[in-house]
């Protein structure tokens, strides 16, 4: 009967192979762990450019076309773990469509600290998404808000005159912005909990 020793070559190969193992194992392991962290914020990244999943895009200039033609565009406010109260300042607005607006929200601190959060946003429809840009608005940056203080906050938009030829779009007169503030962690919102769909108006 033969016997396998330190030095027997198989031994040795089967040790090599059980460590080429373990670390391909543990790089697959830490390559998953950072995909997760980096899937939400480039999610919301691929949303963001694309106005996929209702979300709006960030234009660089107004519309050079206003059109004839009119939508009611509807605002929602919320807030997710926060001592804040938000609105909108007006809960509707008539546009043209290419024509540049501006609507106010209004938040108030009601804590005795201060406070950082930021605003994440969709769109209802969720085919309005690509057209509906923004030039301005807070929810590009966090927004720290002093104890007790109370402060109005614009975005200015437009839709893209391209939502009057989109056969998933023409036929719909109303859109509604909806924003939730979430507590900013990090420089970024807590955006995985974000609710797809803003709360019914009236």
């Amino acid at each position: 009967m033969s016997s396998t020793g330190p030095s027997d070559p198989s031994a040795i190969d089967q040790k090599a192979r059980n460590k080429r193992v373990a670390i391909i194992c543990a790089t697959a392991f830490f390559g998953m762990i950072g995909a997760a962290y980096a899937a939400v914020p480039l999610y919301k990244l691929f949303c963001q450019v694309t106005g996929f999943d209702g979300a709006t895009r960030r234009a660089e200039q107004a519309s050079a076309h206003v059109l004839d033609k009119t939508l009611t565009i509807r605002f929602d406010a919320n807030v997710r773990d926060l001592p804040w109260s938000f609105s909108a300042v007006q809960t509707a607005q008539t546009a043209k469509i290419g024509e540049t607006k501006i609507a106010f929200f209004k938040v108030t601190n009601n804590s005795d600290k201060p406070i950082t959060a930021r605003a994440v946003y969709n769109v209802v429809p969720e085919q309005a998404g690509p057209y509906f840009q923004k030039l301005e608005c807070f929810c590009f940056s966090d927004q720290t808000i002093a104890p007790r203080a109370t402060v109005e906050m614009p975005v200015l938009y437009f839709i893209d005159p391209k939502y009057a030829q989109d056969l998933n779009t023409r036929g719909k007169p109303e859109v509604t912005l909806s924003y939730t503030f979430f507590p900013a962690i990090d420089g970024k919102a807590q955006a995985e909990a974000a609710p797809k769909k803003p709360a019914k108006i009236g």
